[in-house]
């Protein structure tokens, strides 16, 4: 698997946003805008090691903003964005990544699947980068003097670019070195680090993003993206049936028994689908897929987590943890645990991190204790735009 380390630029000054502090640095929910970005990084399949390049006057900020995260001392960016990713390029160079993964610090809502679906079309064979964005959607018109519409532009193909930009290290960083060269007026041009590599005939691909992954352009911006966090339980009960294996958190683990129901009846995946769905009030798995509909019978339970997931997503929300506890005297959860916990991030696109498996006993006691069936409690928590 390739190496990648996430270059995170946060040495503008942001003269849009106003107010004391640059933007990266303003609170965004109680917390630093930059540390927001940070953590999505950190809690990102695949990103090895996070780099933070910062103003030469704001190392006060950025101590503040990134103080317990572990991360290395920043690099000192430049008096343009290009000179910041150079110099923070060139400190890597010491010991280069495969990858290098650049993003603006004052995108703190990019979506951890985004991050992953970057760096998989980055890794291809044959592609020396991935940039995330949007297709155009809007009618684009050209406008002359006096604000006169002049012609409309035809948008097919087009696409707004976001971050991260994710590229192989080695052919970045001789772009960059080449672009520095350039005189002023055609450095200005390049307003990215696609169209860096793009002059020097990179072959670059777009991946699609979110319309959640906004740059913080103005301080109304914060209050627009206020974050709450949420809470909620879910709770789910399978009884046995004939089989050989039961399906708990999407690993099927052999046993003498199968556990009855309309679909897989994975009882931790349908709890912790119950326990996302409860925290947007969207009711519960039955609502979204009965089991009177013969479309799920026998379905693979992945599919109601990650539906779940993408409800939250689709408002604007992002799982910070699950939880999941089995209830069963049989069979042993322990040899399973992590494989259990890998499947259920990747359902839910969050880092392994961020779930959690754990399993008890009834001590005999009750229908689990019978050795009837298994019960699994599990508790979601999740980040929402407040009203």
């Amino acid at each position: 698997m390739l190496t990648c380390t996430a270059l995170i630029v946060a040495a503008g000054r942001g003269s849009r946003f106003g107010g004391p502090l640059p933007k990266q640095y303003a609170l965004l929910a109680g917390h630093p805008v930059l540390r927001r970005t940070i953590a999505a990084f950190q809690a990102a399949p695949g990103i090895g090691h996070i780099l933070v390049v910062i103003g030469p006057d704001d190392a006060p900020h950025y101590e503040a903003a990134s103080a317990g995260l572990g991360l290395a001392a920043p690099i000192l960016g430049g008096a343009s964005r290009q000179q910041s990713v150079l110099n923070g390029l060139e400190a890597l160079a010491i010991d280069p990544p495969d990858l290098v993964a650049v993003h603006d610090a004052a995108r703190p809502f990019v979506r951890g699947a985004d991050i992953e679906a970057c760096l998989a079309a980055a890794s291809a064979e044959g592609i020396d980068g991935a940039v995330l964005g949007i297709p155009l959607a809007d009618t684009l018109k050209r406008v002359g003097d006096g604000n006169a519409v002049t012609e409309t532009v035809p948008r097919q193909n087009l696409w707004r670019a976001q971050t991260p930009q994710v590229f192989r290290f080695a052919p970045l960083l001789a772009a960059h070195r080449a672009a520095a060269s350039l005189g002023a007026v055609e450095v200005t041009a390049l307003t990215d680090d696609a169209a860096v590599a793009e002059r020097a005939g990179l072959k670059v691909v777009m991946v699609a993003g979110s319309e959640d992954n906004r740059k913080i352009t103005t301080s109304d911006d914060l209050s627009a993206h206020h974050m709450e966090t949420r809470t909620a339980l879910g709770f789910d009960v399978h009884g046995f049936a004939p089989g050989n294996a039961v399906m708990l958190g999407g690993v099927a683990i052999p046993h003498g028994q199968a556990l009855a129901g309309h679909s897989d009846a994975d009882v931790a995946l349908h709890a912790l689908t119950d326990a996302v769905l409860g925290t947007i009030g969207a009711g519960d798995i039955g609502k979204h897929f009965p089991p009177s509909d013969p479309q799920w019978r026998g379905a693979s339970s992945d599919r109601f987590l990650r539906h779940a997931v993408d409800l939250v997503t689709a408002r604007g929300g992002r799982i910070l943890h699950l939880d999941v506890t089995i209830v069963c005297e049989a069979p042993k959860v322990g040899p399973h645990r992590d494989a259990m916990v890998k499947s259920i991030a990747r359902i839910a696109g969050v880092s392994a991190d961020r779930v959690s498996v754990k399993a008890t006993t009834t001590e005999g006691l009750g229908f689990t204790g019978r050795r009837e069936g298994i019960a699994a409690q599990a508790i979601a928590t999740v980040e929402l735009p407040g009203s």
